[in-house]
């Protein structure tokens, strides 16, 4: 579990301010866009995601899994604006053991990502983003999706034994630390998502993993609360 910050010295305040355990201001917003079946729009720190998705439709014939499969193709397409930052490695990978694609046989969902600024947990904000936006396009799914970062204070050669763990990291310290990107799957603290790009010493692996997975719980509570006023507005609309 993590550390007690009851006694944390104000000395080790990150650059940002913030302290080990801490996220940044996270916000987040759904129904963004009309013509989509489901959108959203999510900042995390400075990390700022455009989620669109379309469908569930029928697939073309002939064309992709979908047109003859048992269950609906899900398809994720990532555009990274020439203005937002560093560019990152393209990675490929399937993202919907938690939907459930079963209900949609011979059809394809289509999840549509727009990256407008880059300030590090990149692939946690699209994550978060595409959970929302697929609530708001009615697909169903067994829970949220939730996602953030840890990190270590020390890098892989360091000797030193006092270090922390850090939560959802920015640009700068995702640079200069080794971090991995953890996902849940509701409140349970079931790991859906696990990716790590960089080396750190096997000792530091569970603090960092722990953190992430309470910085989870404090995503999907973030999340419930944007979904739950977007219910809450819809319904004062529909009866006013």
């Amino acid at each position: 579990m993590p550390l007690d910050t009851s006694t944390y010295s104000l000395a080790l305040l990150r650059l940002d301010g913030r302290r080990w355990n801490e996220l940044r201001r996270l916000s987040a917003s759904i129904s963004t866009q009309a013509s989509a079946d489901g959108s959203s729009y999510l900042e995390m720190g400075n990390t700022k995601v455009v989620c669109t998705v379309a469908g569930p439709a029928e697939a073309a014939r002939g064309r992709g899994a979908g047109s003859g499969s048992s269950s609906a193709e899900v398809k994720v397409d990532i555009g990274i604006a020439g203005f937002s930052g560093v560019e990152r490695k393209k990675r490929g990978g399937r993202g919907d053991n938690s939907l459930f694609t079963h209900l949609y046989p011979h059809s394809t969902i289509s999840i549509s990502l727009h990256v407008l600024a880059q300030d590090g947990s990149l692939l946690a904000a699209c994550l978060n983003a595409a959970t929302l936006a697929l609530i708001d396009a009615g697909i169903p799914m067994s829970d949220y999706i939730v996602a953030c970062t840890s990190g270590s204070t020390s890098s892989y050669t360091g000797d030193s034994e006092s270090v922390d763990p850090l939560l959802d990291l920015n640009g700068m310290e995702e640079q200069e630390l080794p971090f991995l990107t953890v996902g849940t799957l509701g409140a349970a603290e079931k790991v859906s998502v696990l990716v790590m790009e960089t080396r750190v010493r096997m000792e530091r692996l569970e603090s960092m993993l722990a953190v992430g997975v309470d910085g989870c719980k404090q995503v999907r509570e973030i999340l419930d609360q944007v979904v739950r006023r977007q219910g809450k507005n819809i319904l004062e609309n529909a009866i006013s």
